[in-house]
């Protein structure tokens, strides 16, 4: 299995699909308590316009924690030494809920790595109320185990429509969560994202033509906090009907063909 080790010694997972340095990359980053798996259903349709690249970030998946505490800034530097270290070209970044928070934050600070930006399940400045969601998860998660928080996330990370047509596989929607989490390294992460800026600090700097996309029937970020995102960056807003939180899970065929299209304009 592939694996990076960066400046501080730490591993971090990593997998690639049509990679090549005279072809357009793809960053896919995961959201809070995802891994490289989440994106397998798209790997395909998008391998077949780009070069892909998936990571799990430090405390996530296959990836080690490290020895210097989460945070974003690390998270970004991560992300930054990892292209370095691939020579990866010019990159489009899609990102979910936490990891579209730093793939906006890289954008920010770095410009000359991105091209694009596809922003997932995240608002303008939600920062009190995602801190208290997150605050609830941790706190669950310090008292009890993985499994129980599993069943706190599932209403808050997806939508009505997809829990009803998937009620009979919730279960183990629940035991994948769990056997890809490992219970420190989620309370780290958790800790991590309370202290967190809000972004509305570094929007304006965004360069590059960014897609924010939001779930109608998302209960963390609001369709308003989404559109005033966009608009800040300069960007396009997209809101897919009864869709919650987990946008390329309960959407993916629309996720495909809306993000591809943003990505390859004719």
């Amino acid at each position: 299995m592939p694996y990076y080790t960066t400046p501080d010694n730490c591993r971090l997972y990593y997998t690639t699909h049509n990679f090549e340095s005279s072809r357009p990359l793809v960053v896919l980053l995961n959201g809070t308590s995802q891994t490289t798996i989440y994106w397998e259903p798209h790997i395909n349709a998008i391998a077949e316009h780009f070069g892909v690249l998936r990571y799990d970030a430090r405390s996530q998946g296959q990836s080690d924690m490290g020895t210097s505490g989460i945070s974003a800034e690390i998270h970004i530097s991560d992300l930054q030494s990892l292209l370095d270290h691939l020579n990866a070209p010019k990159t489009h970044l899609i990102g979910i809920s936490h990891g579209a928070y730093i793939a906006l934050r890289l954008a920010a600070v770095t410009p000359r790595l991105v091209d694009r930006l596809v922003l997932c399940s995240i608002g303008k400045d939600p920062r009190e109320q995602v801190k208290l969601i997150v605050r609830s998860w941790l706190e669950i998660l310090q008292r009890t185990d993985l499994k129980t928080m599993a069943w706190a996330v599932l209403p808050l990370v997806f939508g009505k429509r997809f829990l009803n047509h998937n009620k009979d596989i919730l279960d183990k929607i629940v035991a994948a969560i769990v056997a890809r989490n490992k219970k420190e390294a989620l309370i780290a992460h958790f800790k991590a994202i309370t202290d967190y800026p809000s972004p509305e600090i570094f929007l304006k700097t965004i360069q590059c033509p960014t897609l924010v996309i939001s779930g109608s029937d998302d209960p963390i970020v609001s369709q308003q906090e989404a559109r005033q995102l966009a608009k800040d960056c300069r960007g396009r807003h997209e809101i897919f009907p009864d869709t919650g939180h987990s946008i390329p899970a309960e959407a993916p065929a629309l996720f495909q063909q809306v993000v591809i299209a943003f990505l390859n304009p004719k």
